[in-house]
This record gives structure tokens, C-alpha cells and sequence, in this order.
């Protein structure tokens, strides 16, 4: 079936992949070069060096792979650990789930602790098992940052500080694919052994790049996993890393200046600016759903996502419909309710290259969409929450004053 574009501009409102920033789009509309040639080696270690500072790590290593976030997931566990070895994650939504599934299809012990969806990772079962492992058979702990099926963002720094409260060496694997460059993360500073992320996401490009970041600690387990890897190698990187020309097989020269305009935006910006930004996005999207009269699938304030909402609605109206009627009536993308979830909620994604307005005509779209499908709700009214809020929140283009 042809799809017909409709007129205007689709309104892309789903937690990844996002709006291309027009900037990133002109970057990448250029032909293949051989990535041998002196420019791609130079490019390369710029990137290198500045998606360490999306990261906030000094010592960490960085890693540009040809992939998905999943691809990244894979070259986080394969690189850092050996089959059998016993891993503690947490199950609070789709993405979890499906590193979890990751997990243990690679023949890992997989500890699973799972909460009700909505719910943010369960730290006093985790502070239990630590307590439990005096011989410190748990090898490391993986945790997603930001479950996107749910809205929920969890406590890095309070897992940090349970292993070090009970002294223990276990490793920290953080899926960072929906918060980073988006809500505060602090690699270094916490403790992340491996952190990884996603082009598609707060990047605000294309999908096809996974960028994965690794502590020395785990450079050094690296050394002596046994999982099988081969696409994933980070040994093929380094060796291509000392020979200066930093790539084992071939990269998109494409995506590569993507990168490159990305990181430049975000840095003019100011990485903190940006994570500002997206925390008024957030608090203005939670304030509409409010003013609605709906509920956010999360369930308690410390754990809201300031990258995605998702809006849970009355029992007699499927969610489902409110994300068709939106795409078909008015061109408006929602993300859809998944699994346990599913046809329970809708997702307002509100991460990457976005600002005010954009959102405001999201939440407009979002308040017709609710009255066509049956729901009363009035209309302007999550529109004029949002807006106060952002009114008196939102600073001024410094560069323009």
C-alpha cells in the first residue's frame, strides 16, 4: 500500500528515532570517500575524543559502531564478560525485557529483579543479593537508564553507591540509548563501567551508529571474557586505534559528519543547557497530561523521564486508536503502548534536536486526537498548562541577544 505524504511537516513525537536537525541533514548529504584516505582517520579522532564529553568521562574509551542499540548491548556484554557468569538486571519495561532476553540467549546467569511496569528498579532487592554474594559471584549489573515503554528514569548514582557500600567489584553495564545527551549522566562520577547510547536518540541523526563507552576496569575484563565476539571486538578497534587509522572494517563517511554537526549543536548549546531543555520538555508534557485529567504511567515523581511521557488512558478507549488517528487525521507520530502496556498507554516522545513551539503543537495535536477518540477533555486546556510553565521557564537564545 502507497502512502500518501500528507501536507505540512509530520510531527514526529516518538521516543526514537527523532527530528534530523536541518544542520546534521546538509552534513550528511554528501558522496562515499575512501575511509583510508587522511581525512576520515583525522574526523575520526575528533569524534573520538568529544563523544567522551557526552559521556562525562576523561578515561573512558570510546567505541563507533556500525550498529543499533542493540548491536551496542551485545558489545557491552560479549566484551566484559564470559558465558556463565552470573549478571544482576532489572526488569522494569519492553527494553529491559529485551536485554534481558539478550542476556541470557549469550549464556549468562542472568539475576532477574523485576518491578510492576512503571515502577523504577528495585534497589533494596539488588542491596539483598550484595549483601548475599560475600564471595562476589555477581560479575556485574546491568540497568537500563531510561525505559522508554514506561516513562521511568532510574538512580545511577544510588546503584553506584550500593557497591560501594558493600565493597563490591561487580561491573555496571548502563543502557544509556534514551538518556544520554538528554538527562544528566555522569559516567565517571558514578561509577559506569560501560555506558552506551544510540545515534537515532538525543543525537538527534539517523539510526545506524551504536556509541559505546568503557572504563578502564572494563578495558581491563576485556582482557580475559571468554564470550565469543567478532563484529563486536573492541580488540580490533584498539589494534586500529594504535595504527592511527581507527577502523577494522568500513564506516558511514555519512553518518560520521552526521556526528560531527551533531556534537558541534549540542556543544553550542552547552551539554547542560541541553539537559535543561529537555527537563522543561518533560515538566510541561507532565503538566498537560495533568491538566487532562490522565495519568502518567509512572508512578512516582523521582522517577519521571524528561525524554518521554507515557499517558495512560481510561479503560473504555484503547491507546492504540489515539496513535492511529493521530498519524492518519493529523499527521502527528505517537509511540505506541508495548507489551504489558500495550493498548494501556500512549507515548509522547520529547528528546533531541526540539524545542517549545514544537511541543506545544504536539500537545495540541494530542488534545484533539483524545476528543476524537471519545475521551472529554477540553480542549487548549494541557496546551495552556504547558505553556505557562514553558513561558516562564524558557531562557533566551543567548545568541541572538
Amino acid at each position: 500500500m502507497d502512502f500518501v505524504y500528507g501536507p505540512g511537516k509530520n510531527h514526529l513525537f516518538v521516543p526514537g528515532p527523532v527530528n534530523i536537525p536541518e544542520p546534521v541533514i546538509r552534513a550528511m548529504n554528501r558522496n562515499n570517500e575512501d575511509y583510508r584516505s587522511p581525512a576520515i582517520p583525522a574526523l575520526t579522532k575528533t569524534l573520538l575524543e568529544d563523544v567522551k564529553k557526552i559521556f562525562k568521562t576523561t578515561s573512558g574509551t570510546p567505541f563507533l559502531i556500525p550498529t543499533t542499540g542493540t548491536g551496542a548491548w551485545e558489545s557491552a556484554l560479549t566484551n566484559t564478560l564470559s558465558p556463565g557468569d552470573r549478571i544482576v538486571s532489572f526488569l522494569i519495561g519492553q527494553f529491559s525485557l529485551l536485554w534481558i532476553d539478550q542476556q541470557q540467549r549469550l549464556n549468562f546467569r542472568v539475576d532477574v529483579i523485576e518491578s510492576e511496569w512503571g515502577r523504577g528498579a528495585d534497589l533494596d532487592a539488588l542491596a539483598s543479593k550484595l549483601e548475599a554474594d560475600r564471595s562476589h559471584t555477581i560479575k556485574a549489573v546491568c540497568i537500563v537508564h531510561n525505559e522508554t515503554a514506561t516513562g521511568v528514569t532510574n538512580d545511577l548514582a544510588a546503584v553506584r553507591k550500593l557497591l560501594d557500600g558493600y565493597r563490591h567489584p561487580a561491573l555496571v553495564l548502563v543502557d544509556g540509548v534514551s538518556s544520554i545527551c538528554a538527562i544528566d549522566f555522569r559516567m565517571d562520577e558514578w561509577g559506569v563501567d560501560v555506558a552506551l547510547t544510540g545515534s537515532q536518540k538525543a543525537l538527534s541523526m539517523p539510526t545506524g551508529m551504536g556509541i559505546v563507552c568503557a572504563s578502564p576496569k572494563a578495558m581491563e575484563a576485556a582482557k580475559t571474557a571468554k564470550s565469543v565476539r567478532v563484529f563486536f571486538d573492541w580488540n580490533d578497534y584498539l589494534k586500529f586505534y594504535k595504527l592511527g587509522t581507527f577502523w577494522p572494517y568500513t564506516p558511514s563517511i555519512q553518518l560520521l559528519y552526521g556526528l560531527r554537526t551533531a556534537l558541534d549543536l549540542l556543544f553550542e548549546e552547552g551539554l547542560d543547557n541541553v539537559i535543561a531543555r529537555h527537563s522543561r520538555l518533560g515538566k510541561a508534557t507532565r503538566l498537560a497530561v495533568e491538566a487532562w485529567g490522565l495519568k502518567n504511567c509512572t508512578q512516582r515523581e523521582d522517577w519521571f523521564s524528561d525524554t518521554v511521557t507515557a499517558v495512560v488512558v481510561p479503560p473504555y478507549i484503547n491507546s492504540a486508536d489515539v496513535v492511529k488517528r493521530a498519524w492518519t487525521r493529523y499527521n502527528l507520530s505517537l509511540g505506541l503502548g508495548l507489551n504489558k502496556v500495550a493498548g494501556k498507554v500512549f507515548r509522547i516522545g520529547h528528546l533531541g534536536n526540539l524545542n517549545e513551539l514544537q511541543l506545544l503543537g504536539c500537545l495540541s495535536g494530542v488534545e484533539m486526537v483524545l476528543r476524537d477518540v471519545g475521551y472529554p477533555v477540553k480542549l487548549g486546556s494541557g496546551v495552556a498548562a504547558a505553556a505557562a510553565h514553558l513561558r516562564n521557564t524558557t531562557p533566551m537564545i543567548t545568541s541572538r541577544i
